[in-house]
């Protein structure tokens, strides 16, 4: 069984982790040129948020 989890990172992207490796980042700023892919753009925007566990399964 594959573990699937997204994390949103404190201050950053959505990270989509199976079985515990980083799979991609996504834009959680609505700032990214290369949405819906995290570019960076959070940190120069200044963009806040708190982490936490946004979705997590077992497939």
């Amino acid at each position: 069984m594959a573990k699937v989890r997204i994390v949103a990172k404190k201050n950053g992207p959505y990270l989509l982790e199976v079985d515990g490796r980083v799979q991609t980042a996504l834009c959680r700023c609505g700032h990214s040129n290369n949405k819906p892919y995290c570019d960076g753009s959070h940190a120069r925007v200044g963009f806040q948020a708190e982490e936490k566990v946004a979705f997590e399964a077992e497939f």
